[in-house]
């Protein structure tokens, strides 16, 4: 190693900033940490959001592709044209981007699944370019309490394979997503196993009045099925939204006040739906902009029902009793680690009916939850502390001159 007096630079990367409430939390965390730790440290990133990242978060944020419509679908030759152009020209915008920094930190989130729709020269392969150039410039790269799955789609699977193995650190947010790495033909002898990185925020003070009537915060999503269920996308969403719905009204029927909550932009009209469909004024939409903000919800709702990951996370971190609408493997996951196993029920097949007696039941378990809950969310914060110490020790150096993380040949 060399020694190197000027401030160690950190870069974070990804789909941050681009209205996914997820992915802004675990930025959130990750820098928390940075400036506890190394106050010093010269940090920015590299993002799908870059304006809202400067604004919300105070640091200097470079657009992740250089063409802005990367994620519209593009139908014209001058947009296939354009995204074509795009990929050789983020060649050279990533590794010039890379160069300048001591170490990348890739701050959780799904980045090595695709749960949802995704393709292969759209995110997957930002990510190989940052690993292959991390490679190429001895800048080490982490992708930190990242979530994993199986991967049907080729292309796909190999880019997130190849990726994953150039990463010079990498961790899990919970064993299945290490087993799916392993499965696809990473080594993940070395690897560890932690925790969302959400679980490090601060949570709000959980619901005083529990036990009494009130709000029952039910989290929307625009759920089409995953990556491999294209064909299907349209009948799984309309099963969805026909499931929620009916659910939603059964509450008001019930004289229950229904707060929806989204965790992405994209969930807006789906909630708007579901106002529209029910025609009530016991139903409202939060106007929740952040991680903290649902937290600020799910800790005065007596009962939680949510699809994306985490509104569920942040149910279960304030304490809230959980029915997770599962779209995936990794909810499942997290729902028995917190001692909620029973109640998952599954996006695809939304059931009004079965959804409505698993809530009773919820409700019924109520206090017990609330003591499981309190107890569960102490361990998983040790594994969340535990992860950025042993973070810090591979990349942030905590005394001395300021050491260089790049490799020296």
């Amino acid at each position: 190693m060399t020694v190197d007096e000027t401030p160690v630079r950190i870069g974070l990367f990804g789909l941050l900033g681009s209205g996914n409430s997820g992915n802004d939390g675990s930025l959130e965390a990750v820098l928390d940490q940075l400036r506890a730790r190394r106050p010093d440290a010269v940090v920015d990133a590299m993002c799908g959001g870059p304006e809202t990242v400067a604004t919300r978060y105070g640091i200097p944020a470079t657009r992740l592709n250089w063409y802005r419509g990367e994620y519209r679908t593009a139908s014209r030759v001058g947009s296939i044209a354009a995204k074509g152009l795009g990929k050789l020209v983020d060649v050279v915008r990533t590794a010039a981007w890379v160069r300048r920094h001591d170490a990348v930190i890739v701050p959780g989130t799904g980045v090595l699944e695709t749960t949802l729709p995704l393709r292969p020269w759209g995110f997957p392969y930002s990510l190989f370019l940052l690993c292959a150039m991390g490679r190429l410039f001895r800048t080490r790269v982490a992708l930190v309490s990242v979530g994993a799955g199986p991967i049907g789609n080729r292309p796909t699977r190999v880019l997130t394979r190849w990726s994953t193995r150039l990463a010079a650190y990498r961790s899990y947010r919970d064993t299945a997503s290490r087993e799916a790495m392993r499965a696809m033909g990473v080594d993940t002898s070395r690897d560890e196993v932690y925790a969302d990185l959400v679980f490090a925020l601060p949570a709000p003070a959980a619901n005083e009045s529990a036990g009494m009537p009130g709000p029952v915060c039910v989290g929307v999503m625009d759920f089409h099925g995953n990556n491999d269920e294209r064909d299907r996308a349209e009948e799984i969403h309309h099963l969805y939204l026909d499931g929620t719905t009916r659910f939603v009204r059964a509450l008001v029927e019930e004289g229950r006040p229904v707060r929806l909550l989204t965790g992405d932009e994209l969930d807006r009209p789906v909630a708007a739906a579901i106002v529209d469909a029910v025609g009530s004024p016991l139903v409202t939409v939060a106007e929740a902009a952040s991680l903290a903000d649902l937290m600020k919800e799910t800790a005065c709702a007596d009962s939680v029902v949510a699809t994306r990951y985490h509104n569920i996370v942040c149910a279960l971190k304030v304490g809230t009793p959980t029915l997770a609408l599962s779209y995936s493997t990794k909810s499942d996951v997290l729902m028995a680690e917190m001692g909620m196993g029973a109640y998952c029920h599954p996006a695809r097949e939304a059931d009004a009916d079965r959804l409505l007696e698993q809530f009773r039941e919820l409700e019924r378990d109520s206090a017990r939850l609330r003591r499981t809950l309190f107890e569960r969310n102490q361990a998983v914060a040790r594994r969340v502390e535990q992860q950025f110490t042993d973070l810090a020790a591979v990349l942030l150096p905590a005394s001395g001159p300021h050491h260089a993380l790049r490799e020296t040949p």
